[in-house]
């Protein structure tokens, strides 16, 4: 069952950033990659550091603690030491709110 959850306002992350947000017990970080936005687990499947802490360059998110990246579209490991990929999730704005899609399992 997949259902979206409020975790910001609307236009909250800016060109180029990427925020970190709690949705329901998870922490989603959202890039913003060109005016689309991209929804991804926020910890860093190596060792759980913040991604959002992370650098943003183009589609690739650096981890700020051993320099795993990862593509903010795909959650696909692009570099070690992180081999796993992060879960990715669809985000959209509307009604000036930031929403996630969460899927429970």
């Amino acid at each position: 069952m997949s259902q979206w959850v409020k975790v910001g306002s609307a236009g909250e992350v800016p060109e180029g950033e990427l925020l970190s947000f709690t949705a329901g017990d998870r922490q989603v970080a959202i890039a913003n990659v060109d005016g689309d936005l991209h929804g991804f687990d926020d910890f860093c499947t190596h060792q759980q550091c913040s991604l959002a802490e992370g650098d943003l360059d183009g589609t690739i998110v650096e981890c700020p603690c051993h320099g795993s990246q990862f593509d903010v579209i795909t959650g696909e490991a692009v570099q070690g030491p992180a081999t796993d990929p992060v879960d990715v999730f669809e985000v959209k704005e509307e009604e000036g709110a930031l929403q996630v899609l969460l899927t429970e399992e």
